[in-house]
């Protein structure tokens, strides 16, 4: 998913098997009246999780929304919520069904139905928005809906399909509130979650009220939360120290991150890995000034993590060499391997074998007010001029134009965040460097699309960890994508405020829920 989403904790698949036991640390219902502030630097591309592939979306898809299934805490295995049981019909992976909770109820008090199920599905497909996460189905052949029992015919073996039925893309919306062609462009939302959209301000608020029509994995749901958005980490830092937020979380500035002591009495800190990546994303296509290959391996010499780590980010983020990144299976060191320095001798050779002029020039797109991009843009910049090389034109977007820019083809160069849309590292593979995936850079490889479907077919997921690491070999050849580094996840809240490491475990659900007042 995009943090672009677009935080998972890369220990996670070591993590299921630790049996956290996450349901017993909901809140007791005292001081269930009182608000929790969360701020965040999060953005929201759309209410209706038709249009949204975003980590800012979807963490508030699943305190608004449900989707069959979900993630206990500490878990990789998904589990029933609007779902009374799921599972595959038959030895192949192809055929999945699930029988729905009874009594499940949409706002305006009318029951949900596989019908409705079905619909959520199929619009996402239909509408399929650049900014949305159609391509998350690509597996997905047709729907059928027969009382509470919905079944999903699948085009091919994906034995990952079930997690992605429990993303923010499997939301469950009401089909008589969602356009069936079209996206819906109010402010409200239809939906079977822990909790109601009470009130939403576009970048400034979403007011949310524990829902009492809930009923699914969760015994109980948590206070009334105010997510509070702010345009840049400086302003949430600002906030912070305002006391104006309770909890701060998505992402601080580096420096103030760095500077952060789990022994500060006045407040708690969680602070853990997490697989979350960014990379660098080129244009392979005919026309763009990277569309030779030996141009975007040229880069790949140029590029130097430690110092972008250590430098823009103080150290709050690890140099990352692969796609898929540490902790999850299938992870590998192929840029390392490749390309296991800077050397510019390599890249000048390089670029008199594709026999293109020096320096080469392309226009590097960034999303202003996102975090350190600018800085990070400017560095990067700086270590691919240095050679003399190439000459790099820095422009930066509003985060939505960005979007839609790198979804429409239109960027020589960007750098995007990655925060896996479930622990799986099918996620790093087909949505990345799939023919259809969703960065959009002109990339299209038989062999690492076989790869991919391959991949999928393996009920055993470790089974799958060969063909990832051809993947990553290929991908380090033909560079449509440079890793750039493997994030952190902090979460820093007052004194009174507890729950905080539960927020974000990995798993791709936001609980809200876990947060309590002590």
């Amino acid at each position: 998913m995009r943090s672009v989403r677009m935080r998972i904790l890369a220990s996670l698949l070591v993590l299921a098997g630790v049996g956290v036991g996450g349901w017993q640390l909901l809140p007791s219902q005292e001081d269930s009246g009182k608000t929790i502030r969360v701020g965040t630097t999060d953005e929201i591309t759309a209410l209706d999780p038709a249009g949204a592939y975003d980590a800012g979306s979807w963490a508030l898809f699943s305190n608004v929304f449900q989707s069959l299934l979900t993630y206990e805490p500490g878990s990789a295995t998904p589990v029933p919520d609007a779902a009374r049981s799921c599972g595959f019909v038959g030895s192949e992976p192809t055929t999945y069904r699930c029988r729905l909770r009874a009594g499940l109820t949409f706002p305006s008090g009318r029951a949900m139905t596989a019908e409705d199920v079905k619909y959520s599905f199929d619009r996402v497909k239909k509408i399929k928005s650049d900014v949305g996460p159609s391509s998350l189905f690509g597996t997905l052949r047709s729907v059928s809906a027969d009382g509470l029992t919905v079944t999903f015919h699948l085009s091919s073996p994906d034995a990952t399909f079930p997690f992605k039925v429990a993303t923010g893309a499997g939301s469950i919306v009401d089909s008589q509130k969602y356009p069936k062609g079209g996206l819906r462009t109010d402010a409200g939302v239809d939906g079977t979650g822990p909790y109601a959209l009470t009130s939403y301000d576009k970048g400034k608020k979403a007011v949310l009220m524990p829902n009492k029509r809930y009923r699914g994995a969760l015994k109980s749901t948590g206070r009334p939360v105010d997510l509070l958005y702010y345009v840049d980490p400086q302003a949430l830092d600002k906030a912070w120290n305002a006391k104006q937020v309770d909890v701060a979380t998505r992402q601080l500035p580096p420096g103030v991150l760095s500077g952060l002591s789990a022994s500060d009495p006045h407040q708690r800190l969680s602070e853990s890995d997490s697989s979350e990546t960014r990379n660098l994303y080129l244009n392979t296509r005919a026309g763009s000034p990277l569309h030779d290959v030996r141009v975007r391996q040229a880069m790949a010499w140029l590029i130097n993590r430690e110092r972008l780590a250590a430098t823009v980010y103080e150290g709050t983020v690890d140099p990352l060499y692969s796609l898929i990144p540490t902790g999850i299976t299938g992870h590998t060191t192929s840029f390392f391997d490749a390309y296991p320095r800077q050397d510019a001798q390599k890249a000048k050779t390089l670029l008199a074998e594709a026999g293109v002029t020096t320096p080469v020039r392309f226009t590097y797109g960034y999303a202003k007010n996102r975090g350190a991009s600018e800085a990070e843009a400017t560095a990067l910049k700086r270590q691919l001029e240095a050679s003399g090389l190439f000459k790099v034109t820095l422009k930066g977007y509003e985060w939505t134009d960005f979007q839609e820019r790198w979804a429409a083809g239109k960027l020589d160069a960007y750098a995007v965040g990655w925060v896996a849309d479930y622990p799986d590292p099918d996620t790093f593979g087909a949505p990345l460097v799939g023919s259809d995936g969703t960065m959009n850079t002109g990339y299209s490889s038989k062999a690492v699309d076989g790869l991919i479907r391959t991949s999928q077919s393996y009920a055993d997921r470790s089974d799958a960890a060969t063909d990832f690491s051809s993947l990553q070999q290929d991908v380090a050849r033909d560079v449509p994508v440079i890793p750039l580094w493997q994030g952190k996840e902090y979460v820093l809240s007052s004194e009174d405020v507890g729950g905080g490491q539960y927020l974000d475990d990995g798993t791709g659900v936001f609980r809200l829920w876990s947060l309590t007042w002590i």
